[in-house]
């Protein structure tokens, strides 16, 4: 089963709502602290929803980061952490 969207196109999609390059973003970058409101991420669920994946609003807010919303679109779980 091949995923809605990829990895490269959220990466995008993020990166225009911040107007920055997909390059620009890492990871682990803080989408809130860079700039993402509240609309545009509502705007991003929209998007993603319309290309078919099960998102919701609340969820994103728990994990701001790209990694996090990427794991989160992608079904990939967080590996575990030893110690």
């Amino acid at each position: 089963m091949s995923l809605p969207i990829t990895f490269d196109r959220v990466r995008a999609d993020i990166a225009d709502e911040l107007f920055l390059e997909a390059g620009e973003l890492a990871l682990d970058t803080d989408l809130f602290a860079a700039g993402l409101d509240s609309v545009r991420v509502l705007t991003l669920v929209e998007r993603w929803r319309a290309a078919g994946c099960e998102i919701g609003f609340m969820d994103l807010l728990e994990q701001p980061t790209l990694d996090g919303w990427w794991r989160l679109l992608s079904g990939t779980p967080r590996p575990a952490v030893e110690g």
